[in-house]
């Protein structure tokens, strides 16, 4: 008697068994390298990116811009909806671990041909003495539904882990939008302080032309110049004049980037407008290369959609396996309204459960594990490039930073050098030691190098956003 039980449940083991031997096997994923122990050889673990951005950034009125940003941006705003969405597809998922209940109420109408098998039996069959069934009989029903698939294979709970990691994922994104948008409106108000200096620099180099211009037209005067001389004077004039407006644009362009970070409409950006040039870039301090892993929200995002492509892999490889379902049926069912609820004789009930699993059209499902083992590759591969990234923009920054301070150095020297020619350019030419010529190219060469020091100094003040930008800092 146990022999015959005991095959009873063989053949359908053995079909499982045959079923799951037939799945397909995949390489399993390599190892992602190792990130240089160092930047620079140094091993201090010392991190700018542990500092928040309201102490970081030492510029009262910076802060207050990237503060309002932080509450108005409309790009974050739409990554933090996407959060939602991450958040509702969990309880999706959660949803589906447990049965489905429903509750379910019907009415119809039914006549069967009496040379049938049920009509026949209906014309004999008695409700209650002297009363035959009725020949077109009514239905009404009243019960409640459940189904539940059985998670044997942890399908369903691979599927919630993977949302899990694709939610965590989204808020990694929503901290990477906050790096970025801090580092952003940094960059675009150190560029609108540039232009500010820059527009400073041609008025005054517009004011020095006009002295130079007057002086030209009393030696015209006097013979001791030509017209020449004077128009050649006035077309410098004009040309500066002419820098002066595309500067003021370029401070409209920028200004108006800033309000648009900011998520709000055209007004003046507040901001101190004096000693650009001594501002000093704030100390850098790199740390070591395997903290951007937790530091850099991009870094943890790819992370976890690899985490999220592996449980996929498992989900789609437990479609191969046989699905276990239970169903039931609890309610009250008559073909006249009295006697819907004349318990016991109304009461319907039913439990079921099915076993079933792919033997025929297994392509499709092989198709779709082969792509969701495509996709984990991909995630890898993602994973592995944002690291690779990370590192070399930290890297580029650093060299970046080091390099620009010696240019900066040196540009100031030519500056200075190049201010005191002007003076000296300008009082060899009323003594007439020099020709006009030797004048607008001393003046000339002065601005361009004045205008170039002040786009050094912003690309120093850059390169340190940059970098703290690239470390991770800004998000906590």
């Amino acid at each position: 008697m146990h022999k015959i039980k005991l095959h009873k449940y063989i053949i359908p083991l053995g079909i499982c068994l045959a079923v799951v031997s037939c799945t397909p096997v995949l390489a399993p994923l390599t190892a992602s390298k190792p990130v240089p122990e160092s930047f620079d050889k140094s091993t201090d673990t010392t991190n700018i990116s542990a500092t928040p951005w309201r102490t970081y950034f030492k510029d009262q009125n910076l802060v207050n811009l990237i503060d309002s940003a932080l509450k108005n941006n409309q790009e974050l705003m739409i990554t933090l909806q996407e959060i939602e969405i991450a958040k509702n597809d969990i309880r999706v998922k959660k949803g589906l671990l447990l049965p489905s209940v429903g509750l379910g109420a019907g009415a119809g109408v039914e006549r069967v041909g009496k040379y049938t098998s049920q009509g026949a039996g209906d014309a004999s069959a008695e409700i209650t003495p002297g009363n035959i069934v009725p020949e077109v009989l009514q239905d009404y029903k009243l019960a409640a539904y459940a189904h539940w698939e059985v998670d044997i294979w942890k399908k369903l709970r691979n599927s919630k882990k993977a949302a899990v990691s694709r939610y965590l994922s989204t808020v990694e994104g929503k901290n990477f939008v906050i790096t970025n948008l801090i580092a952003e409106i940094a960059d675009s108000y150190y560029e609108l302080l540039a232009l500010d200096s820059q527009l400073d620099i041609v008025r005054q180099n517009i004011a020095l032309q006009y002295n130079a211009l007057e002086i030209v037209k009393i030696q015209k005067e006097a013979a001791r110049a030509t017209e020449l001389a004077v128009q050649k004077f006035q077309a410098e004039v004009m040309a500066s004049k002419s820098m002066e407006f595309e500067i003021l644009q370029n401070i409209k362009e920028t200004e108006n980037k800033i309000n648009f970070l900011l998520g709000r409409y055209p007004q003046e950006i507040a901001r101190d407008k004096s000693n650009f040039l001594s501002l000093v870039p704030s100390a850098v301090n790199s740390g070591i290369p395997s903290q951007l892993l937790s530091n850099r929200p991009d870094i943890k995002q790819a992370e976890l959609e690899l985490t999220a492509a592996k449980l996929d892999v498992k989900v789609a490889r437990a479609e191969f396996y046989p699905s276990l379902d239970i169903s039931a049926v609890l309610g009250l069912q008559a073909f006249k309204p009295s006697y819907l609820f004349r318990i016991p004789e109304s009461v319907l009930y039913s439990l079921a459960g099915d076993i079933a699993g792919p033997l025929i059209n297994r392509n499709a499902i092989k198709a779709e594990y082969s792509s969701a083992n495509a996709r984990q590759l991909q995630a890898l591969y993602n994973y592995e490039r944002t690291i690779l990234n990370a590192y070399f923009e930290v890297s580029n920054q650093l060299s970046k930073i080091s390099n620009i301070g010696k240019s900066y150095d040196l540009k100031s020297q030519q500056v200075a050098a190049l201010n005191r020619s002007i003076d000296v350019s300008n009082d060899l030419f009323k003594s007439a030691r020099v020709d006009y010529f030797e004048v607008l190219m001393t003046q000339r060469d002065a601005l361009e190098s004045n205008l170039e020091l002040i786009e050094t100094k912003k690309e120093q003040l850059n390169a340190v956003v940059h970098v703290y930008r690239d470390l991770g800092g800004g998000w906590k």
